[in-house]
């Protein structure tokens, strides 16, 4: 029978504890550096079961009631969604450890510096291990049935496979779908295995097929693009955490939700679908810092991308080029923004100005303000800028507009 009360001291801590970013985050640290397969999960999914599990804990300690009196559905949902998302028992059950861990060091350290004592610590301590058990057994619970149901739907086998296609195949093994001389693999001996698979989960050894990579998604949403993409064909599902796969052909703009990314590379045979994947999560990391939604094609990224990759290389060049001015200063600021537009427009002044709403007169001021800062070339209309100076200083510009 739940009891309540006025809340306790320890309660109080536990709440404050809870409702405090730094110590949430220090518990999602801990969690993720126990865990390698919980740290291929977006940072805010570890997050949000690591609130999940304090709150409930929080809860149970309030109504000091008997852990098996409670149903525990969101510890089952987390274990299912874990389990949907390729992250083995073994390696949940660390990251959730870990976690209570750190979580149980942190009540000591903050509960000795508010001065309860060391008893009402323990029993506290005591309640929250209890319940923290029952919970440990929830999620457990839900990751087995998930994993139970998967696989009756071949889900754990289809999910195996993606995850082998876009990682690469363990050392020693030939790429999926590829006999050991790199020619296609068949149903015959010579191809064995490999191919048999493919073909059971829809895709040809010698096909040539788009990867995709989504945003990290939460699993409601990614479960809703997945509908949406079914209709591309090919292979779908969770992959490092994000939301992955191979498809015949691309997706339509409107395929994505307004509020999702999504990055597709050309089609390539499925031995180089690896290669493929790592240019989709980098160029999905340059269209994210954009606040670009949408599918989007990774060579139309290609520039941006290359260029994200040299981020040491980029701050000896902006330090060199624009030396002259500072980032807290709006003027400076500005006098950047025109001269990005403008390099944008073709270093037209009259599309700069019509892209910025100003007249021409106001694009050309700030381009002389901007030259006699930091003493770049002219820009008087006349000849353009070569491809190369061009190229350095919209990098330049564009990465020290990024600077917080």
């Amino acid at each position: 029978m739940a009891r309540t009360g006025s809340p306790t001291p320890f309660a109080t801590l536990l709440r404050d504890l809870t409702g405090d970013a730094l110590a949430v985050e220090e518990v999602v640290r801990a969690a993720r550096e126990h865990s390698p397969e919980v740290a291929r999960l977006p940072p805010a999914e570890v997050r949000r079961q690591v609130v999940t599990l304090l709150t409930s804990g929080l809860g149970a300690l309030e109504r000091r009631d008997d852990p098996a009196e409670r149903d525990f559905a969101e510890a089952r949902r987390l274990g299912a969604d874990r389990a949907a998302q390729g992250v083995s028992v073994a390696g949940l059950l660390r990251g959730v450890q870990a976690g209570r861990n750190r979580a149980v060091e942190l009540v000591v350290r903050h509960g000795r510096a508010a001065g309860i004592p060391d008893d009402v610590l323990v029993e506290g301590l005591l309640t929250i291990s209890r319940y923290a058990g029952a919970v440990e057994r929830a999620v457990v619970d839900g990751h087995r049935d998930a994993e139970r149901q998967l696989t009756a739907a071949g889900g754990a086998a289809r999910a195996r496979l993606l995850r082998r296609l876009l990682l690469g195949p363990a050392a020693g093994e030939p790429p999926a779908g590829r006999t050991a001389a790199g020619e296609p693999a068949t149903d015959g001996p010579a191809g064995g295995e490999p191919a048999a698979e493919l073909i059971r989960f829809g895709l040809r050894p010698d096909g040539r097929y788009h990867c995709l990579v989504a945003e990290h998604l939460d699993p409601v949403r990614a479960h809703a693009l997945a509908r949406r993409l079914a209709r591309c064909g090919g292979m779908l599902g969770p992959v490092e955490g994000r939301f992955a796969g191979l498809v015949p052909r691309l997706p339509e703009s409107a395929a994505a939700p307004p509020d999702a990314l999504v990055v597709a590379a050309p089609a390539r045979p499925l031995d180089r679908a690896p290669a493929m994947y790592a240019l989709c999560v980098a160029a999905l990391r340059s269209a994210a810092r954009r606040r670009l939604r949408g599918v989007h094609l990774v060579t139309d990224l290609a520039g941006e991308t290359a260029l994200d990759a040299q981020p040491a290389l980029a701050e000896l060049l902006r330090g060199v080029l624009l030396a002259g001015l500072d980032p807290a200063e709006e003027f400076h600021r500005e006098l950047a923004s025109t001269a990005l537009a403008w390099l944008d427009h073709g270093q037209r002044l009259d599309q700069a100005a019509a892209a910025l709403h100003v007249h021409p007169n106001t694009v050309r001021y700030r381009l002389r303000r901007l030259r006699d800062l930091t003493g770049g070339p002219p820009v008087e209309d006349g000849p353009r800028w070569p491809v190369r100076e061009t190229l350095h200083w919209w990098w330049a510009l564009r990465t020290w507009l990024d600077q917080p």
